[in-house]
């Protein structure tokens, strides 16, 4: 709640600068500063909570009523958060798929790693992404299950059309490619949370390999 006034001897609440008004035709600037506000709070409390309508205005500089324009309520906002994180793991993916050359097993393998990599370098926005930290349902938001059903949806189609490649090329021994996929997921994304929660545990430094190889029969190097 905003003070009126402060007493004397003490010291007045921080307020958040005022923002210039985008000019006419830069409508997408704000929505993009308004998912930035989003993530900024995401990661700095590590609790969806947090990340109010209010609160995201307060830290852009704008009147709460300001984000109607763009996002119908809070969820919509955490929506966009959770998109745009995917589609930075989407990048990251296809780089790494990119900088692997030809070979099957490489490229499955750079995915894997890649995967691991984003999930310990951003925890706060992996957990986001894959529910540890939002829990989005479908009742009284403006989210449908179209919107949650695609999330994530081209980076499991780089892991099934690498194991693919996997299997053609005799390097795996998968007879159920996107079944074997999504136990792979799984098995990563377990990996991926174990090691966030527990950072203290004294991890082999060969366990991805001991997580991927079985569950895909991929042959060993």
């Amino acid at each position: 709640m905003k003070a009126i006034g402060t007493a004397a001897g003490t010291t007045p609440a921080k307020q958040a600068p005022t923002r210039t008004r985008n000019r006419r035709g830069e409508g997408g600037k704000l929505r993009d500063e308004i998912i930035d506000a989003a993530a900024d709070l995401l990661d700095e409390a590590g609790d969806q909570h947090a990340v109010t309508l209010r609160s995201v205005a307060r830290r852009v500089g704008i009147a709460t009523p300001s984000i109607y324009s763009h996002f119908p309520d809070q969820p919509a906002v955490m929506l966009a958060v959770v998109q745009r994180e995917f589609a930075g793991l989407e990048g990251a993916l296809g780089a790494a798929v990119g900088q692997a050359g030809h070979d099957p097993r490489h490229r499955l393998l750079a995915i894997c790693a890649t995967y691991l990599d984003f999930a310990a370098h951003h925890p706060q926005r992996y957990r986001t992404m894959f529910g540890g930290l939002w829990t989005p349902t479908l009742e009284d938001t403006s989210l449908t299950g179209t919107d949650l059903g695609m999330l994530g949806a081209p980076s499991m189609l780089m892991l099934v059309e690498a194991l693919d490649a996997c299997v053609a090329a005799g390097l795996a021994a998968s007879d159920d490619v996107p079944g074997d996929a999504t136990a792979l997921w799984v098995g990563l994304h377990g990996l991926a949370h174990q090691r966030i929660v527990s950072p203290s545990y004294p991890w082999p430094e060969d366990i991805p390999e001991r997580v991927i190889l079985p569950l895909v029969r991929l042959n060993a190097a």
